[in-house]
């Protein structure tokens, strides 16, 4: 190929409709530089070695039109390797594949979807989404609802139009989709992909996933997908050993093995391979107006010695243990992305100390938009799960995010990787009786939203699922005929409308400005109370945490100004499944001295429960 960034590869490689001297047929290309000889194998061919040779040429593409091909045909790459052995393999730029356990590439023409929304794009180019309400309703296709018809799964199109409806229901502002692109292995849930440019089959044809987009955003909600450039498996007909060469992965393995996944790493030393990751990453914002990627195992990428002990992995050219390739193709991509898709969104899963993910590549950075705040989430969960007269000893768990708060533009997510494995739901996992489980819960989100950063949520957590999640089946509905249950989902509705209305709680999401402690040492009462301002200085609310069984009457706290501050939202409410303990709508400050403040009010704060209260001017 070349020395330089390439984007556009699925313009030219893969199967593309043509038409040459009259005659209709299909254009294939494949990269596989070290093949001896490379076929066409689909029911042209009679899916036969040799019946129609591609021609290779210098750069290690092979090509060639074959008449008679048509949209809506299989095929696959027979193709010779350097070791004189013979594979069948999907194509790499395969834009549509056969359902599995099928494993085909299917010739598709992607142009010609009607899209309508222009409107949106505009708005999305034009909004600094640093500053703007981001709440994420993460989502399994396959396992959200299921058919009760016979069918395994709903078509994109129709799960585009139920999670609309749902997701306007509850005030979310983003999807964000566990890998889409095309994987072999049901149990992987994605992230051993083989498609890098093909929207799974399991749910429709690309024109579907096209629409499912679309829809999203005519209903002016954003579109985040999970792509996984940190490893691939190692199926036989994807792109291992693709030539008989390590042509996608290190020839070493203590370099190209995964030992956690068992799964090749991508080589990001070789240009072709970056622009392989490149294109498809580029390919989902151009082709299907995807408004971001989440970027998957972002650790696995920049460590050498990730999960590997001494002696199993093979350091940089400096002696180190950074991934100087990977680090470089990942700041290349982020440059070339947010500059040709103003307002799109990159977001690391990242679980290192790793400093600079979300800060720009000029300043030394990674370039990401946001950062997953894996800490958060460990601290909290691990303070949620302990009994509540034992919280008292560990208030650091909660108040040391403050430390580093302001480091990256972080998202708090309680996502899928939470809630499998044996670790539980969410709502399982807090302790306490019946009751107090529920109440947990309502404060666990309750302080998510009342933390600085974006919000993420995993599907069946907004209506405290029981049994943790299994992609076999659906999460389970049928627990919003209970009282408890769907109080819990009126909660998440009442908190991210309370989220996107007040810009307090987002607009200084990374900046310092926007957050401060009023109380976070009352460890003998395990209360915490904080600030979150917007731009104005008199633009802000106060919320009030209570992390024990036991309601605190006439707790006091400092306040910023003095006057009549309403009760804008208690986690306690009867319809959220509470017990009503509050304040009657509102408090009068008092001119008593309190947190460093000239006037503070007496609160009736809730058992497990959170307030939110805002001045009245």
């Amino acid at each position: 190929m070349h020395s330089g960034i390439y984007s556009l590869m699925y313009r030219n490689l893969g199967a593309h409709l043509d038409e040459v001297d009259g005659v209709q047929g299909t254009h294939f290309a494949v990269w596989a530089p070290n093949a001896r000889e490379v076929s066409l194998l689909c029911d042209r061919t009679h899916w036969k070695k040799g019946n129609f040779y591609l021609n290779g040429s210098d750069t290690g593409i092979w090509s060639g039109f074959v008449p008679g091909v048509k949209s809506g045909d299989a095929y696959k790459y027979g193709v010779v390797g350097c070791d004189g052995g013979y594979q069948e393999k999907s194509d790499p730029l395969g834009f549509y594949f056969e359902q599995p356990p099928k494993s085909a590439s299917i010739v598709y023409d992607t142009s010609g979807f009607p899209w309508h929304d222009k409107a949106w794009l505009e708005h999305r180019e034009t909004t600094n989404w640093l500053e703007t309400p981001i709440a994420v309703y993460e989502v399994h296709l396959g396992s959200w609802r299921r058919p009760k018809d016979g069918r395994k799964y709903f078509n994109y199109r129709e799960l585009a139009h139920a999670l609309v409806e749902y997701c306007k229901e509850l005030g979310y502002t983003h999807l964000q989709l566990m890998p889409i692109t095309e994987y072999p292995f049901d149990g992987s849930w994605g992230y051993q992909c083989i498609g890098y440019f093909a929207p799974t089959s399991r749910y429709g044809t690309p024109h579907d996933f096209m629409y499912f987009v679309d829809y999203c955003h005519q209903a002016g909600i954003g579109v985040l997908v999970d792509w996984v450039p940190a490893h691939f498996p190692t199926d036989p007909h994807a792109l291992g050993r693709f030539d008989g060469s390590a042509c996608y992965e290190h020839d070493d393995p203590k370099q190209g093995f995964h030992p956690d996944w068992n799964t090749f790493i991508f080589n990001y030393g070789r240009h072709e391979v970056r622009d392989f990751l490149m294109s498809s990453a580029r390919f989902w914002l151009d082709q299907y107006h995807v408004d971001g990627i989440r970027v998957d195992a972002v650790a696995s990428m920049l460590y050498l010695d990730y999960s590997r002990e001494a002696g199993d992995w093979v350091p940089n050219k400096f002696g180190g243990r950074e991934n100087l390739e990977a680090i470089d193709f990942l700041k290349n991509m982020n440059v070339e992305l947010h500059g040709e898709f103003p307002g799109i969104l990159t977001v690391a899963e990242e679980s290192t100390a790793w400093g600079g993910v979300s800060h720009p590549v000029y300043t030394g950075g990674l370039g990401f938009s946001m950062k997953w705040d894996m800490g958060w989430m460990n601290d909290t969960l691990r303070y949620m799960a302990r009994d509540s007269i034992h919280r008292g000893y560990h208030q650091n768990d909660l108040s040391f995010r403050m430390v580093y708060a302001f480091t990256e533009n972080f998202t708090l997510p309680l996502s899928h990787d939470e809630v499998v494995h044996g670790k539980k739901s969410l709502l399982s996992q807090m302790t306490g009786d019946y009751w107090q489980q529920f109440a947990n819960l309502r404060l666990l989100y309750g302080y998510q939203y009342g933390m600085p950063g974006k919000k993420l949520l995993f599907m069946g957590g907004e209506f405290g699922q029981w049994t943790e999640w299994n992609h076999d089946s659906e999460i389970d509905w049928a627990l919003l005929e209970f009282e408890k249950h769907d109080g819990i989902r009126r909660f998440i509705g009442d908190l991210n409308r309370l989220y996107r209305d007040t810009p307090a709680l987002y607009t200084n999401d990374f900046d310092g400005s926007g957050f401060e402690w009023i109380q976070a040492d009352d460890h003998q009462n395990c209360i915490f109370a904080f600030v979150r301002r917007g731009d104005d200085p008199d633009d802000f609310v106060a919320g009030v945490y209570n992390f024990t069984p036991v309601p605190r009457e006439n707790y006091r706290i400092g306040v910023p100004q003095q006057g009549f501050y309403k009760e804008i939202l208690n986690s306690d409410a009867a319809i959220y499944g509470g017990s009503n303990v509050g304040n009657a709508g509102g408090v009068y400050t008092e001119p008593i001295p309190m947190h460093g403040r000239e006037h503070s009010v007496a609160l009736q704060v809730p058992p497990l429960g959170m307030l939110v209260l805002q001045p009245v001017k």
